[in-house]
């Protein structure tokens, strides 16, 4: 576990944690676990097959349904391998150097799906706005475009990470506060000067709360638009087709402001609560994004 270094004791293992208090029952909480990582990985690859076969689904709207599930894949993959090896083998130590990787790209997707969520709202905005100039606008080449740019932007937003934290020492103190490696949890564990990772970290952060602004700010058009439409009937179809965009961003951003409320405001926060928060953060989004959009688009179903 340490290692003796220019006369410091340095960690060379972090630990994870599962749910405290219930390490005895971890094998059997693996069982639900395991299950909803294999449906949000199923329904996504279904989600990305069938847009891929159907010729009629060849429409931005998809792509950026496409880009989703992406996004969806790579967070459950990111963080399916320590969960499994915490709930089913009790195995909670990790590498620095697989901890700073694994934080890498659950950031990298993280902020992927929020800019992809973000462009949807523009999207849905556009498409009520202007539907007659919507397929002239949106051309396939600007989305394939628009998608490069996501994925370029999200690598160099979180790409110092783990470079800014392979810089930092740790000593003393190794266990982590989840079921996987994120920042903000890693960079407490340094006993070195971490000021460049606060910053840059809260920069980051600030990044991500922006897309959920401009989407609230999209809504605000939205609905001005809606609002505009002389029939009752019209304005519900027009709203119909934001359902399932507003239940993903729901489903998206409620966790992160739980999470985030619950740092910098609970005095006497529950460990337990934070935990759960933090796994429903990954756990939920994937799982539940191909079903709303599957019971919700008729023409995916």
């Amino acid at each position: 576990m340490y290692a003796l270094n220019s006369s410091k004791i340095e960690i060379t293992t972090f630990f994870l944690i599962g749910i405290p208090g219930l390490e005895h029952v971890h094998v059997w909480i693996s069982v639900p676990i395991c299950f909803m990582y294999l449906v949000a990985i199923l329904g996504n690859c279904t989600i990305l097959f069938v847009i891929r076969t159907e010729p009629s689904l060849h429409a931005p709207m998809y792509y950026f349904l496409s880009m989703l599930a992406v996004s969806d894949l790579g967070l459950s993959l990111s963080s399916f391998p320590t969960m499994l090896r915490i709930f089913v083998f009790n195995a909670t130590g990790i590498s620095p150097n697989a901890c700073f990787a694994q934080e890498f790209f659950i950031h990298g997707f993280t902020d992927m799906e929020s800019s992809v969520l973000l462009v949807m709202s523009f999207d849905r905005f556009l498409a009520i706005r202007n539907p007659l100039r919507y397929s002239s606008i949106l051309t396939n080449a600007r989305v394939a475009k628009m998608g490069l740019v996501f994925l370029i932007k999200s690598v160099l937003l979180v790409l110092p990470f783990p470079f800014t934290l392979k810089k930092l020492t740790y000593c003393r103190k190794s266990l982590l506060s989840h079921s996987y490696c994120l920042h903000q949890d890693v960079m407490k564990l340094a006993c070195s000067d971490n000021t460049i990772n606060f910053f840059y970290g809260f920069f980051v952060a600030l990044c991500m709360m922006s897309d959920s602004v401009f989407i609230a700010v999209s809504y605000i058009f939205i609905l001005k638009t809606v609002m505009g439409i002389g029939s009752h009937k019209e304005r519900l179809k027009a709203l119909n087709t934001c359902v399932s965009h507003i239940c993903a961003v729901l489903i998206f951003y409620v966790p992160i402001i739980a999470l985030a409320s619950m740092h910098r405001f609970g005095k006497h926060k529950s460990p337990v609560a934070m935990i759960l928060i933090a796994d429903i953060f990954l756990l939920v989004p994937p799982l539940m994004n191909p079903i709303v959009y599957c019971v919700k688009t008729r023409q995916i179903r």
